[in-house]
């Protein structure tokens, strides 16, 4: 299939492309993150099981990857709440995001940057060392571990000064569904579709390393892929996973890009699976919320979830209308879900811990770096200062310091982070002996 791309796509084609696909590897939606996203194709570690750590003469590396960040060293001391953040559950996430670290990179600039593993393979090694590493319920011990071990780097911003940016919130949505339509179950979540093409623009032409588009073949052309009118007025349908019973949450689940669906209806009622980010259709994403305040159906100061629901049981007959003023539709896969108080796994490819985990924008603070993020709750000036782990990355998510806090699943999770959207400044904090954060 690639050297029959290869035939086919031009200079001016990949312009085309360009201006009507999204090229990056997360959903692109109109939350605050983004959604989640795949690993990339790289193995996924497993979550469960003790950590391994290869030797660093048989840990392979790849070429360094340029990171935008400007990074000063820092005290501990110079973290605002550092000695407060209570890590006596800490550890289990850490060895988890360990086995993370020791993944060998590959190389493709299409996925996003992660921490340098040979950086971090003397400190996994002492994490999976019983002589070294703390008890896991010891909170003091853990943090005199990674005090011992680690070097905090403040993020800054171009000039030098202390990066501040913008920290939004995201969760993962509890959707109920049916495996078959009927009845009030009509809205579909749907699988990738078989004729979606991904195409790497950078192993065709290296100015565009780390460019991917989305597309599919109409005769011996390339074109953008279905909007989401064409796909739901077209005869050919991706295949549906489940019909899930209201338009808004199903369209709400696409913006997180990932969920949990409650079965309801059928012979697997009672049953709750995960629909995990696979791919998207490679459009825009365009908010609903701006089509109703535009068409003057909402006022800008009550555009949301609870009144775009609202509006849609009073206009059901324009349901539709509203969805496809958004081209954009995310693809899913079906996971069973192992763990009920660990979240889908990121762009990192670890399983996202509820307030442990954070999307950030790679070029400046890589995948799987810890961060210590010094933000306010949502909607309120009380301190959340806490130890965190980059572990997504979503396309509103860009810039220095620039981090989407993940909450966890269901209501409660949700309302957190529909209201968070603070100020917040983040340090790295990175092996001792490396030097400076570094990526592959």
């Amino acid at each position: 299939m690639k050297q029959r791309l290869k035939r086919f796509l031009s200079v001016s084609l990949l312009a085309g492309l360009l201006a009507a696909c999204a090229t990056s590897d997360v959903p692109p939606a109109g939350g605050p993150s983004g959604g989640t996203s795949s690993a990339g194709g790289a193995a996924v570690p497993a979550a469960d099981g003790p950590l391994n750590v290869p030797s660093l003469s048989s840990l392979p590396d790849s070429a360094p990857r340029q990171l935008a960040g400007r990074y000063a060293r820092a005290a501990w001391t110079d973290m605002p709440g550092w000695s407060n953040d209570e890590l006596s559950e800490f550890w289990p996430l850490f060895l988890r995001n360990c086995k993370g670290l020791m993944r060998p990179t590959s190389g493709n600039l299409a996925v996003p940057a992660r921490a340098t593993p040979r950086a971090w393979q003397p400190v996994c090694a002492a994490a999976a060392d019983a002589s070294r590493a703390p008890a896991a319920g010891d909170g003091a011990a853990v943090r005199r571990f990674l005090q011992a071990y680690l070097q905090p780097w403040r993020v800054n911003a171009a000039d030098g000064q202390p990066a501040s940016n913008t920290v939004t919130g995201y969760y993962e949505p509890l959707v109920s569904a049916s495996r078959r339509r009927g009845g009030a179950y009509q809205w579909p979540l749907y699988a990738v579709p078989s004729d979606l093409l991904t195409v790497d623009l950078g192993s065709i032409y290296p100015d565009l390393a780390g460019k991917r588009v989305r597309g599919k073949l109409e005769g011996s052309r390339v074109v953008p892929y279905d909007t989401r009118a064409a796909i739901e007025s077209g005869d050919r349908k991706p295949p549906v996973i489940v019909w899930v019973n209201d338009p808004v949450d199903n369209f709400f689940l696409q913006v997180q890009g990932s969920g949990r669906v409650q079965l309801t209806d059928g012979p697997d009622s009672g049953t709750t699976i995960r629909l995990a980010y696979a791919d998207h259709n490679g459009q825009p994403y365009a908010s609903i919320g701006k089509w109703l305040i535009d068409r003057g159906e909402l006022p800008a100061s009550q555009a949301s979830m609870q009144n775009i629901r609202a509006w849609a049981k009073r206009n059901p007959a324009r349901v539709q209308e509203m969805l496809n003023a958004n081209p954009a539709v995310v693809f899913f896969r079906e996971e069973a879900i192992a763990d009920p108080a660990l979240g889908p796994r990121g762009a990192y490819g670890i399983p996202l811990a509820p307030g442990r985990s954070i999307a950030v924008d790679a070029r400046f603070v890589p995948l799987g770096a810890p961060v210590f993020l010094s933000t306010t709750m949502p909607g309120s000036q009380s301190p959340l200062q806490r130890l965190v782990f980059a572990q997504d990355t979503g396309t509103a998510i860009t810039g220095a310091a620039r981090a989407d806090f993940y909450w966890g699943s269901g209501e409660e999770a949700g309302a957190m982070a529909g209201r968070m959207k603070q100020r917040g400044q983040m340090w790295l904090l990175w092996p001792k002996q490396a030097g400076e954060p570094s990526a592959r």
